[in-house]
């Protein structure tokens, strides 16, 4: 039996007890714009071993797939009370403050233990920045590892100029133009519709983003270049949590912790299940050529540079805490 069933039957078990007869003291609600993946499957996770830990004092309703709130609305609607919890990519939060993008920095961090430590690096630095907007962050978690998608195989960046490169925030878009590219932004569920019209020719992003968007129907290539592995935040109405009876807090912290730790395990998962999906449906996975990887690498520097300059002198520290980390 893998991670993957086990998890599917705990969630079942979960959900089950969570629904025996219980007086469900506090009603929350949460939001997320994604549609079933592996962060949602985590949710729901944590969801059920919340009402489970509370005997039901506790009862949260999901709202994903951007049914309640929209991405970038979701922020605002928990530091309102609007919703209790919620689910964001920090970095499509870029324009709010350089520290919600900075693992959106392409080959800042593009291996685990990179990642990994970046994460150690920028939590305080996270953390502080939604305290004082009234919000208490949660957990983190990793998305899979990034790659470039395209219909002929990309063995230098060279092959790129002048192509129409999707682009999903600033640092993806500026990525682009230092690649000669043009930036096109679109959004996931147009992906399919900009490929067939030729709007984009290219993309960089994730398997899991690829299996969910059906990429081999317009694409046939993915080189996966490790690139950069984003994070979602969860978080919570710092003012609904803190009126919460201890016990029901407890739990909820309990569970977030625990969320967290599988989040990672998961995204590791990811990226093997479907890279492995993307074969299955047809598509080349070949290994970027060291001519690719160095060239990338040299943009990341820039596009690091440039993110400092943005986040200033507390971006500075932190780009010495975590270098100092990989040492």
């Amino acid at each position: 039996m893998n991670r993957w069933t086990r998890w599917a039957g705990a969630l079942g078990l979960a959900a089950l007890c969570a629904a025996a007869p219980a007086t469900a003291q506090t009603k929350w609600v949460m939001a997320t714009p994604y549609a079933e993946n592996f962060h949602t499957a985590n949710i729901r996770l944590f969801i059920a071993e919340v009402e489970k830990a509370t005997d039901g004092r506790l009862a949260i309703q999901l709202h994903n797939n951007a049914s309640l709130l929209p991405m970038g609305q979701i922020k605002r609607g928990v530091q309102t009370g609007q919703v209790q919890l919620g689910e964001i990519l920090l970095s499509a939060y870029a324009n709010e403050d350089p520290f919600f993008e900075v693992d959106g920095v392409p080959f800042l961090a593009w291996t685990w233990p990179q990642a990994e430590a970046l994460q150690t690096a920028t939590e305080p630095y996270v953390r502080a920045r939604f305290e004082r907007q009234g919000l208490t962050l949660l957990y983190m978690a990793h998305w899979d590892a990034q790659g470039l998608y395209a219909k002929t195989e990309i063995r230098s960046v060279a092959e790129l100029k002048g192509t129409r490169f999707r682009a999903y925030n600033n640092v993806t878009g500026r990525m682009a133009e230092l690649m000669g590219a043009t930036p096109v932004t679109v959004q996931a569920a147009e992906v399919a519709q900009a490929f067939a019209t030729n709007v984009i020719q290219s993309m960089f992003t994730s398997a899991q983003t690829g299996v969910n968007v059906t990429a081999w129907d317009f694409t046939r290539y993915w080189i996966n270049v490790g690139g950069m592995r984003t994070r979602n935040a969860v978080f919570a109405n710092t003012r609904a949590l803190q009126a919460l009876d201890a016990p029901s807090r407890a739990a909820l912290l309990a569970a977030a912790a625990t969320a967290s730790v599988r989040a990672k395990e998961l995204a590791k998962q990811a990226e093997v299940v479907q890279s492995d999906r993307l074969r299955e449906k047809g598509m080349l996975l070949p290994a970027p050529s060291d001519q690719l990887m160095a060239e990338l690498k040299t943009i990341g520097e820039t596009l690091t540079g440039e993110w400092v300059q943005r986040a200033g002198p507390e971006g500075s520290q932190m780009l010495e805490k975590y270098r100092a980390a990989m040492q």
